[in-house]
């Protein structure tokens, strides 16, 4: 399966792949990281400006990061749930999820 542009794909460990729409089909989704309590995961919206997160039912929680132009590139999310991007500027940022 192809995931098309606009989407974010998920597969799991058995090989099922998914693929959800995401709500603003410009974001352009750089990297992924799963979420480290097993309910989706993270990904960068590099044409937004912020880092989104999808669950497992499909539903979207998005966060809007600090700098104009932070344009996200890396990510990498911790056991404590803590979400780290490595921003077009040079600088980290983090998220500390609810």
């Amino acid at each position: 399966m192809e995931i098309a542009a606009g989407r974010v794909g998920r597969i799991t460990t058995g090989g099922e792949i998914s693929g959800f729409p995401l709500p603003d089909p410009a974001a352009r989704p750089h990297v992924i990281a799963a979420d480290p309590t097993g309910d989706g995961c993270w990904f960068t919206e590099w044409g937004a400006g912020r880092i989104g997160h999808v669950a497992l039912d499909g539903t979207f929680r998005h966060a809007r990061l600090p700098a104009r132009g932070a344009e996200p590139h890396g990510l990498a999310v911790t056991a404590d749930g803590t979400v780290w991007a490595a921003l077009e500027s040079g600088r980290p940022a983090r998220l500390r999820p609810a």
